[in-house]
């Protein structure tokens, strides 16, 4: 009784509106103060947190302390999550000007000036915790802005670790450090940030969709993401390339245990080449299970304990290592195997759950009769879930690269590339780094592209008068449609 009384009261004694007030207002007492850095001031922050977080002993312990807070991921692989999205994030902003003045046309007479929007929320997820705090922290800092950083509850070890290695970096440079605070270890929690969403200038919102959706209904501007299903097509004019495809598809599926929302959940294999590609997977540690198989319900229950009843994913999955996930599921794959494969060659929705993301290293694998085929199914997938994301191919037709570009729902085609490698920005691709997939109004969100820190810019925009451009009617329309309606 007392022991209910005394928990009772602990948590009414948290009030979290008065809290998040706190936190805002020392945020905006210290970018008033950012408001009058110079740019050459705001850029020596960024490349220093830039490389403060990319020193190989920091950004592995960072990993480790992610992965062993969250009991998700491979700390090597968040290690190298770190080198390339925040050395590409700075790569994007040097040199870049993101203050006063940044764009002056004679011939429209319009100048463009640079302002920061305040104070920024940034909610976070747990299976990138170790960069999205820093990358959102440099583009907060770049633009003038304040934020707050507020994590999930399995990464707050590692937000608060963040949060501190920046506000020394910013002690270093006379900068005020509330410029980036993190929500105190004790006070992370749902209800936290839906008071700091309400209570910013700005919401940066990364993480699942009821988080993402109750950004955009909080009153407060927002970028959210959508959410992520990817779905690939192998079609059969890269046979004679299945070993490249193959080591592609198993390095974006396992990397980091499939954190990401970008890995391949559904593969669609051309019937012509389906059995030579299933050999290739075979011959670098990617184990399929055939359609009917004891394994194959094993993997469905183990991954979704109480479909068809409803399809909450198992949460000790997510994450985790194949091996770990065939253990669990009760199957024995060989040593080293780093993919599951699962074949559903069935109908699509909530009876087959394959259909739908995963967040772990197993994949849903369909059959094609043919490259049209594949298109329908690819559709079917994303109907049920992942719009807007993004999806793959490995082909040598451009002509079906053209036909995805033209056709398919979402805000990526990734061609012959590692899909979650790639999605989020990489060297070898032109996507920009970032943190924050935009997903289009097809995924429920403002933007379709990959948030970057020009994102959190407000801009005035200045008019001069210019020499008169109106054209002449006969100059504005054909005399087909005048005709029309004479």
């Amino acid at each position: 009784m007392w022991i209910g009384f005394f928990i009772r009261r602990t948590v009414m004694e948290i009030n979290y509106e008065e809290y998040v007030a706190g936190l805002v207002a020392k945020g905006r007492a210290a970018q008033k103060i950012a408001e009058g850095f110079s740019q050459e001031k705001v850029d020596a922050i960024c490349e220093a947190i830039a490389y403060c977080a990319t020193i190989p002993e920091t950004a592995l312990k960072l990993g480790e302390l992610l992965t062993e807070e969250s009991g998700m991921g491979v700390p090597i692989d968040k290690q190298l999550k770190m080198y390339s999205k925040v050395k590409g994030s700075w790569t994007q902003m040097k040199g870049k000007k993101s203050i006063g003045l940044i764009e002056s046309n004679k011939e429209t007479g319009i100048d463009i000036y640079a302002k920061p929007m305040g104070v920024i929320g940034a909610v976070m997820p747990v299976t990138n915790g170790e960069a999205t705090p820093v990358v959102k922290s440099m583009m907060a800092i770049k633009t003038r802005n304040a934020i707050i950083l507020a994590p999930h509850p399995k990464g707050k070890k590692v937000n608060a670790a963040v949060a501190e290695m920046v506000r020394g970096i910013l002690k270093k440079f006379d900068a005020p450090e509330d410029l980036v605070q993190a929500v105190d270890d004790d006070k992370v929690s749902i209800e936290c940030s839906q008071h700091l969403m309400t209570q910013v200038d700005f919401i940066l919102a990364t993480g699942g969709t009821p988080m993402v959706r109750q950004a955009y209904s909080s009153g407060t501007p927002a970028i959210g993401v959508g959410t992520g299903n990817v779905c690939c097509i192998v079609d059969e004019t890269v046979e004679d390339e299945l070993e490249r495809v193959a080591d592609m598809l198993k390095r974006s599926k396992s990397f980091d245990n499939a954190t990401s929302c970008s890995t391949e959940n559904n593969i669609i294999v051309v019937e012509a080449i389906y059995e030579k590609w299933v050999q290739a997977m075979a011959n670098d540690h990617c184990v399929l299970f055939r359609e009917g198989s004891p394994e194959k319900e094993k993997i469905v229950k183990t991954l979704w304990p109480e479909t068809p009843a409803n399809h909450v994913l198992n949460r000790q999955i997510i994450a985790q290592s194949a091996e770990t996930i065939a253990k669990l599921a009760g199957i024995e794959v060989p040593e080293g195997t780093r993919v599951l494969m699962v074949e559903e060659n069935g109908g699509f929705g909530n009876e087959f759950p394959l259909t739908g993301e995963k967040l772990s290293p197993v994949a849903g694998v369909r059959k094609a009769k043919d490259f049209d085929d594949a298109v329908k199914k690819m559709l079917s997938i994303l109907d049920y879930q992942g719009l807007g994301h993004s999806c793959s191919i490995h082909t040598k037709d451009d002509a079906r690269v053209t036909l995805l570009g033209d056709t398919i729902p979402v805000t990526k085609v990734v061609v012959n590339q590692p899909q979650s490698l790639t999605n989020s920005g990489s060297w070898t691709s032109g996507y920009p780094m970032s943190m924050t997939l935009g997903c289009g109004t097809w995924g429920h969100n403002s933007i379709s592209h990959n948030a970057r820190w020009k994102d959190l810019l407000n801009f005035t925009y200045i008019s001069r008068q210019i020499p008169n451009w109106q054209p002449q009617d006969d100059e504005l329309f054909s005399d087909k449609t005048r005709a029309m309606f004479e």
